[in-house]
């Protein structure tokens, strides 16, 4: 559980970062995500949630993180 806390922390502290870095950038960005259609929205999520997915696995999977 200790670990599960820790990652959502992590998860929120790089999704809060571009706000903070660059928001009037982030505006631009957000304004251009309301212009794309719902099932690009979608396909770019399914691909992130891959990358996502098989990062985690090659993490628990491999000796590469010790």
């Amino acid at each position: 559980m200790k670990t599960f806390i820790t990652l959502i922390g992590l998860v929120l502290i790089f999704e809060g970062l571009p706000y903070v870095a660059s928001p009037e950038a982030m505006q631009r960005w957000l304004k251009q995500l309301i212009s794309m259609s719902p099932n690009s929205l979608r396909s770019t999520g399914i691909v992130a949630m891959a990358i996502g997915f098989f990062l985690c696995y090659i993490g628990q999977r491999s000796g590469l993180l010790g």
